[in-house]
């Protein structure tokens, strides 16, 4: 096996080929090759890589990932984090590169995930108890009146469940206004 380079060092290449997702650039030392995406050759945004580097342009990078897929490895190397003049290591404390790794962890795409009527129903608020409604948009206030979303076969039955609670609460508050005179 070919003596690599450490993960994290910095040494300076040729560029192979330039295709529009990056460069493929010579390790020195070795015949392998490894790729600088074109997020990683500049802080900037790069959209056309043949803009930034030719073939057998010399540059600096710094050895960033290597992975094992299909039985080949492949190595990721930035320009960003390297000073193009002098080769110093821009990010020696490979914070950057932490910050762009979280970046792309962090992001879901939940445009394929539909949200269903069973899946607002069954959701319950911890603030209050009741069902369709998460805490964050409960309205109810400590000791006030709990309300939750209801299927609609129950819809009528608990309407009229509801009417008779309604006059019970007008008849009793009625009662204590008179005897507040």
């Amino acid at each position: 096996m070919e003596a690599l380079p450490e993960l994290y060092a910095i040494f300076q290449g040729e560029v192979a080929t330039v295709t529009e997702y990056g460069a493929f650039i010579r390790i020195p030392g070795c015949r392998r090759q490894g790729l600088v995406h074109k997020t990683h050759m500049s802080a900037c945004r790069v959209d056309k890589p043949s803009e930034i580097v030719d073939v057998g342009d010399k540059v600096w990078v710094k050895l960033i990932g290597k992975e094992m897929k299909d039985d080949k490895l492949k190595l990721s190397l930035s320009m960003k984090v390297v000073n193009q003049g002098t080769g110093k290591d821009l990010d020696p404390n490979n914070v950057s590169l932490d910050q762009d790794e979280r970046k792309k962890r962090t992001f879901r795409d939940y445009t394929s995930q539909k949200i269903t009527l069973e899946a607002v129903l069954n959701t319950v608020c911890k603030k209050c108890g009741c069902k369709g409604h998460f805490a964050k948009e409960c309205f109810v206030q400590p000791g006030g009146i709990k309300y939750s979303l209801i299927p609609e076969e129950e819809e009528e039955e608990v309407a009229a469940a509801g009417h008779e609670r309604e006059k019970k609460t007008s008849l009793a508050d009625s009662s204590s206004k008179k005897r507040k005179k």
